[in-house]
């Protein structure tokens, strides 16, 4: 699709094939095409097909926003899920007790994702973005729901913002090159000495990140926060505010829930195997605070380079999965296929953490054919590489 393409999409012509194309949803993609290709040119044709399923995979992300917003195939990838902006819109709006104020500059726009969730938060917002249809995509998204008054977007450079203007700097550079995604902080679009100029000039910034990147590149003094959508970590938000003497700080958030745990400096003990396992949110583990999960369940590691806790109290926590062990042995695969045979394990989860063993090859190699199911941890304990028989503990 292209920027002529998608500007006709927008006509009333365009918006009639665009519904029609909505109503052939789930048809053979010939079909439809052909059934269009009756009323419009192919071009426009194309743009409603691709635009009707873009919408479709979007429900994932925007929810029922989806089917009035308008999409790229990667501007898609890479917005925000709706939940997770609207989280960093709060930190951010005019209400909030860390409130940087109500004027945002989004400088890597994209197709929107977070504009929309700041403008709803209060902001308003100037967003751009270098890419002329990705630009005029993002404004049709801000009309389409309401915010064009509190919304501009146009097509810029992000080092000529002059982010000293506004209250707010927001940032998500691009982390997609030619070669696919890249996770080098230096590869991102625009590279990341653009933008630390542009965090140095601002008043406040937000920085979306991808969950790994390495610590040497977060700025002296900011906020790092990782964020897990139903136990998933999507990304790493960097708040920074140039010239504050604070200490590099560490979050780590749950949503939907709004869980946020901070470091506190606890270091979890090392101690042995004890009846539960539990393995912590990637957010919490990515953040650096498994001292922090530990201590809110009493438990210890059993392996000091591990971020596996175990205790022998059950404790309930969002911050962390529990399992209960039902066995532990020094990992060989005929022993675990014994053990699993002997308790009638058919159908098995397995984890791992700190252990070269191929999953795929190692389910194979089990040949399981019991009815029951149950959970397989393979890990270290106390450095000997071992396999945890477990099955999912209740609720405390």
């Amino acid at each position: 699709m292209d920027l002529d393409a998608f500007t006709e999409l927008l006509t009333p012509r365009g918006r009639r094939a665009l519904e029609e194309a909505r109503e052939l949803r789930g048809a053979d993609p010939v079909a439809a095409a052909t059934r269009l290709r009756r009323s419009y040119d192919a071009a426009l044709v194309s743009a409603a097909l691709t635009q009707t399923a873009l919408r479709e995979r979007a429900r994932a992300k925007f929810g029922a926003d989806a089917e009035l917003m308008f999409f790229t195939p990667h501007g898609l990838e890479q917005a925000t899920r709706a939940d997770v902006a609207a989280h960093r819109a709060r930190r951010l709006g005019p209400g909030a007790p860390e409130a940087g104020g109500t004027r945002v500059v989004d400088v890597c726009c994209g197709v929107g994702g977070d504009f929309l969730a700041l403008a709803r938060a209060g902001c308003v917002v100037e967003a751009v973005d270098t890419d002329p249809l990705t630009v005029a995509v993002a404004r049709a998204n801000a009309e389409a729901l309401g915010l064009a008054d509190r919304v501009t977007v146009r097509v810029a450079d992000a080092a000529t913002v002059r982010p000293e203007e506004h209250d707010v700097l927001f940032a998500d550079p691009a982390r997609r090159g030619a070669r696919g995604r890249t996770f080098d902080p230096l590869a991102y679009s625009p590279p990341w000495p653009v933008v630390l100029d542009l965090v140095a000039r601002s008043r406040r910034a937000c920085l979306k990140v991808a969950p790994g990147i390495p610590y040497e590149f977060i700025p002296e003094g900011a906020e790092a926060e990782w964020v897990s959508f139903k136990g998933e970590v999507k990304e790493a938000s960097l708040w920074v505010t140039p010239g504050a003497s604070a200490a590099t700080a560490r979050r780590a958030t749950l949503l939907p829930g709004g869980h946020t745990l901070t470091a506190t400096g606890a270091i979890a003990p090392v101690g042995p195997l004890g009846r539960y396992v539990y393995e912590p949110d990637g957010a919490a583990i990515r953040a650096h605070l498994v001292g922090e999960v530990a201590e809110l369940v009493g438990g210890r590691l059993a392996d000091p380079m591990i971020a596996y806790i175990t205790g022998d109290e059950p404790v309930d926590t969002p911050w962390a999965a529990r399992y209960e062990v039902v066995e532990a042995l020094p990992f060989s695969l005929k022993r675990l296929r014994a053990a699993l045979r002997e308790r009638q394990v058919g159908n098995v989860t397995i984890k791992k953490r700190a252990s070269a063993v191929d999953v795929d090859r190692l389910r194979a190699d089990l040949r399981l054919s019991g009815d029951k199911s149950g959970v397989v941890i393979l890990t270290r304990v106390m450095d000997k590489p071992s396999a945890l028989i477990c099955h999912p503990a209740l609720p405390a």
